[in-house]
């Protein structure tokens, strides 16, 4: 038989943990959790500069550094969801930026299917 894939978005990684727990009962070919973000390599807990004066990465911006991480920052900061005096925009976070990535045997797929819909997956 052949295998199909399966994307799962969660709103938390324990309830992607959960899905993953329930699912290794299938005999999953391959899985994988993963958080994503709107900018890549943004971690919008991390990046922004806070009013208690974090700023090094913004410095360093500034002074040639390192592009990747701050620029990614930037751009979350510079958000019109990021004040909270907005809706977000069109098509904004959906809450769900946890991503469950499994591959199981076609036989499975459809109680695999429904294992993430009972645990709180978007499919």
């Amino acid at each position: 038989m052949g295998e199909k894939n399966i994307l799962a978005y969660f709103k938390s990684p324990e309830e992607a943990q959960a899905a993953a727990k329930k699912l290794e009962a299938l005999r999953v070919i391959d899985m994988s959790i993963d958080r994503f973000s709107r900018y890549p390599g943004a971690d919008p807990a991390n990046d922004l500069p806070t009013l208690a004066g974090n700023f090094g990465s913004l410095s360093s911006l500034v002074h040639g550094g390192d592009f990747t991480n701050s620029s990614s920052g930037i751009l979350a900061a510079a958000d019109p969801s990021a004040s909270g005096m907005s809706d977000g925009g069109q098509g904004g976070p959906t809450g769900r930026d946890i991503l469950l990535t499994a591959v199981v045997d076609e036989s499975v797929h459809h109680q695999a299917l429904s294992i993430v819909e009972q645990t709180g997956g978007m499919i």
